[in-house]
């Protein structure tokens, strides 16, 4: 018995709506030509006319008009008319697959190009595990799979989330020889992407004889799943040597997202290039990519001048510059965008609001905030969602109504996530809330969702209230737990290549100008006023302890190579994974001035622009 047979439809049930369709027939005979002869011979060897019927159906109801004629004609079981039609019910637009599965199940001898269509069609649909049976009974029953059979089915792998049922595809691929059809093997890389197998994705890569550009963006697609996104910017140096394929705007925008992601500016103004000389840069999803990557590397004026340039904006677009405007600490021009972009007639939607929530919890705009908040709904129809909700809770946080805060997470339309917690935790550190603080833990542990980085907030909170009888306890907690911080990472772009700094990093192989350089950029900003923020240090020793460990934060390092690589008056920009703690600000701060220098650090939140001595967060963040 055939798989996926539960829906039968029985012969008797055939003729029932073949009867009821032929009197439908009968009323506009122009739908179906109906010879005077016998119907089997003419249709057999002229089949075209019918064929060309079944393929130009815009209406399911006509298709069964001619599902009924076929029936009545005993030309159904014919493989030239079957294929064809079950070609346009499986799949869209009219995508019956319960209809689909029932004439399948009565067909005598499927072939291979049949069971493609099925295959296809539940790959589409919300059951891709019945394509899988589908060729596991095909494989039963002696039909031999080709490579689109493959294809299919692996691409239903992918959305199952099956890495088992994607290894015995790749098994048989090779089996049957068709690791040369280089579409079907970029559809393998695909599925292990998805899996996080990397390695088998350039192995797979590696192994094919010839390469087209999809190849090479699923390369790049995959790096950036898996968040190497150094080694996707590689590839794009690669790919522009090559004279047989050259990369094209999908490629663009995937390396656009990598330079975004890595603050990679002198990268991504190469990408922009690339996009000029070829044509891409007048594309809007190409402008959209250019805004976010521009504002994402701290280069707020660039992005704008992309925006200025586009000739149409959508909603991503100004999204997009509102966002990069509040990143980048032009909170009050992210609200000017906003009431520009409804002036132009553009609706805003979820993500404008994030954006220009954003704006107001960045620069202390509380009213503001709280009206934007509330117009989501009153005004434009749009539910808060749980983005919106964290910046409202960052907001009233960093305010200190830490209190109002926690209220409006108990309060919530929407489940709290980890995310909104650590937020008010955030807060909480800012404001010295030990008792909040605590409770906030407690949800995180609820959750499950507590990360070393949370314990390390509560540290801070311990340690600026000068508590180290807890400030032990929890490091004994974590411990007990298992529970081990990461060290913060900070890096810097230089000539095309991005360097990455730990605290007290010593495997650089610059590392002894770097420190050398990092001593005297000290010695210079202590001569000029500069004193060490030791309360950012979180152990209970001396001062002067606390001043050194505090002097070879990653942000430091990556600022000290910065100097010493590049020639005086050049912008030295930083991204760091983490927020950038007290000293370090103010670090950067002095370094600004003395070195007339300016630097652009990206934290875990936002930018800040040190500019003679000032930053453009105005020391709220």
């Amino acid at each position: 018995m055939r798989a996926i047979s539960s829906h039968r439809l029985s012969i008797s049930t055939f003729r029932h709506l073949s009867s009821q369709a032929a009197a439908r027939i009968d009323h506009h005979p122009q739908s179906i030509p109906v010879p005077t002869n016998s119907p089997t011979r003419l249709h057999t060897k002229k089949p075209e006319p019918l064929i060309s019927l079944i393929n130009s159906s815009s209406t399911k109801s006509h298709l069964l008009q001619i599902h009924a004629h076929l029936i009545l004609n005993s030309l159904f079981q014919e493989q030239f008319f079957f294929s064809p039609f079950l070609f346009r019910i499986a799949l869209p637009p009219f995508h019956d697959l319960t209809y689909a599965t029932r004439l399948f199940s009565i067909f005598r001898k499927p072939n291979v190009f049949q069971y493609n269509i099925m295959i296809r069609a539940y790959g589409m649909g919300d059951s891709p595990e019945n394509g899988f049976k589908l060729y596991q009974e095909m494989l039963r029953l002696g039909v031999k799979p080709n490579s689109l059979t493959s294809s299919f089915v692996t691409n239903g792998c992918i959305k199952i989330g099956s890495l088992f049922g994607g290894l015995q595809i790749h098994a048989q691929i090779l089996g049957y020889g068709h690791q040369s059809d280089e579409r079907l093997m970029t559809t393998l890389m695909d599925f292990y992407s998805s899996n996080g197998k990397y390695n088998e994705v350039c192995k797979v890569f590696d192994e094919m004889s010839q390469r087209d550009t999809i190849a090479w963006n699923v390369l790049i697609s995959c790096y950036m799943r898996n968040r190497r996104t150094r080694d996707a910017l590689r590839v794009f140096d690669m790919m522009k040597s090559s004279c047989e394929f050259q990369p094209d705007e999908v490629t663009c925008l995937l390396l656009l997202q990598a330079c975004a992601n890595l603050n990679a500016l002198a990268f991504g103004e190469g990408v922009h290039r690339y996009c000029e000389e070829n044509g891409f840069d007048k594309a809007m999803n190409i402008c959209n990519a250019l805004i976010t990557m521009y504002s994402r590397c701290g280069c707020v004026e660039k992005a704008f001048e992309v925006f200025k340039g586009m000739t149409k904006k959508d909603v991503v677009s100004w999204s997009a510059m509102i966002a990069g405007l509040a990143s980048n600490g032009y909170g009050r021009d992210a609200i000017e965008a906003f009431r520009e972009m409804q002036r132009t007639g553009v609706s805003p939607d979820d993500q404008t609001f994030t954006g220009v929530l954003s704006a107001c919890s960045h620069c202390g705009l509380l009213d503001e905030g709280r009206m934007f908040f509330n117009s989501m709904s009153e005004e434009f129809g749009i539910p808060p969602n749980i983005h919106h909700y964290g910046c409202v809770v960052d907001l009233m946080g960093r305010a200190g109504l830490v209190n109002e805060a926690y209220n409006l997470i108990n309060s919530m339309k929407v489940k709290p996530d980890a995310t909104v917690w650590r937020t008010l935790l955030g807060a909480c550190r800012i404001h010295r809330e030990a008792d909040l603080g605590e409770q906030v833990i407690e949800h995180l542990i609820e959750l499950k969702a507590q990360e070393a980085g949370d314990y390390v907030l509560l540290l801070n909170i311990y340690s600026l209230l000068g508590d180290w009888d807890k400030v032990i306890n929890v490091r004994k907690m974590m411990k007990e737990k298992g529970i081990q911080t990461s060290p913060a990472c900070s890096t810097i772009e230089f000539r095309g290549e991005i360097h990455e700094f730990v605290a007290n990093d010593f495997s650089h192989p610059r590392k002894s100008e770097i420190y050398e350089t990092l001593d005297e950029i000290n010695q210079q900003l202590r001569i000029a006023g500069y004193v060490a923020e030791t309360v950012s240090e979180l152990h209970n020793v001396g001062v002067e302890e606390k001043q050194i460990a505090l002097s070879y934060h990653s942000e430091k390092l990556a600022i000290a190579f910065g100097v010493l690589s590049t020639p005086p008056g050049t912008s030295i920009r930083v991204a760091k994974d983490l927020r950038i703690c007290v000293d370090c600000h103010n670090f950067s701060k002095m370094l600004s001035a003395v070195y007339n220098r300016e630097v652009v650090i990206r934290d875990r939140n936002r930018f800040h622009h040190f500019r003679e001595g000032r930053c453009s967060c105005n020391d709220y963040w």
